[in-house]
């Protein structure tokens, strides 16, 4: 485990868009510094925070929202870490080259340095949710970040549906893993499917701590985005996962900012009581890197 005191203070911004981006920016860095002033040491954004979740059509036009890693967004916001003395989780439209993009965030420390950038691995493709239209997947591969109060294992999203890179981020040595997020229900769907989505959601964050012996961060968007009838109502409940499973902390459907303090010394009690890693047959999961086993009778 890191040093330094087991207890760090975690905030996670929820947020709906605004009318404007410049809106949408101002409101995320108040609710940011707010964090601050209630003792967050490591806040996180939700996914694509900057905007409207553009990936529900595919329209060149928003390619236009893109910008480097040390463009004005990214900029902007490790000046503000650097200002309230933070560490924080920046997501954004990543223009990388020419014809090639990414869904990606920075992780700035304190100082407003650079500790980490982090590329999107998995790339959905299902209606309201084009994102292989817009985006590269990752290839920095997973990874676990020092920022002075944890070490930190950023992941976005879709990531957040496979316990290969839960395990793998783990394996690094992360002690939380952080999911920005951009996640609701389509009209059509939530009458019938929409309270087993939720809870699905929630039961794989809490199937990662408890597998992994981690704790597990969720910051997700809210509010009705594209028409009433055919867009997303992005659904909130970011929450705090904590090692054994137990959600210490969860949001609703509006807008709120989630203070939590969690105890790291968890991870290492946890972990004496349920050993997964020290039991994985590693010797036999080969089979892990193929598409599909495809056995011969």
């Amino acid at each position: 485990m890191k040093s330094g005191s087991p207890i760090v203070r975690l905030g996670l911004v929820q947020q709906r868009i605004r009318a404007t981006r410049q809106q949408t920016l101002e409101a995320a860095e108040e609710a940011i510094v707010a964090a601050h002033e209630r003792g967050a040491q490591f806040v996180c954004l939700q996914e694509l925070f900057a905007d409207p979740y553009f990936c529900q059509v595919e329209d060149p036009q928003y390619f236009a929202l893109a910008e480097p890693s040390d463009g004005a967004l990214v900029s902007r916001f490790r000046a503000l870490a650097a200002r309230l003395g933070i560490s924080l989780m920046i997501p954004f439209f990543e223009r990388r080259a020419p014809g090639l993009f990414h869904n990606s965030a920075v992780i700035a420390g304190p100082g407003g340095e650079q500790l980490a950038l982090y590329r999107k691995m998995h790339i959905p493709d299902d209606p309201q949710f084009m994102e292989k239209f817009y985006f590269t997947p990752g290839d920095l591969g997973y990874m676990a970040v020092n920022t002075p109060a944890l070490r930190v294992g950023p992941l976005i999203c879709w990531d957040q549906w496979y316990p290969e890179a839960a395990r793998l981020t783990a394996l690094r040595g992360a002690e939380v893993l952080v999911y920005p997020t951009a996640i609701g229900w389509l009209p059509s769907e939530k009458a019938g499917e929409g309270a087993a989505q939720l809870d699905a959601w929630k039961t794989i964050q809490r199937a990662h701590a408890i597998a992994n012996g981690t704790f597990v961060v969720a910051v997700n968007r809210v509010g009705q985005e594209g028409d009433a009838e055919t867009g997303i109502e992005f659904w909130g409940h970011s929450l705090v996962v904590d090692p054994m499973g137990r959600v210490l902390a969860e949001g609703g459907q509006d807008e709120e900012t989630l203070i939590v303090d969690i105890d790291r010394s968890a991870i290492f009690e946890t972990r004496k009581w349920w050993p997964f890693f020290r039991d994985r047959r590693i010797d036999t999961f080969a089979d892990l890197q193929k598409r599909w086993i495809d056995e011969t009778p």
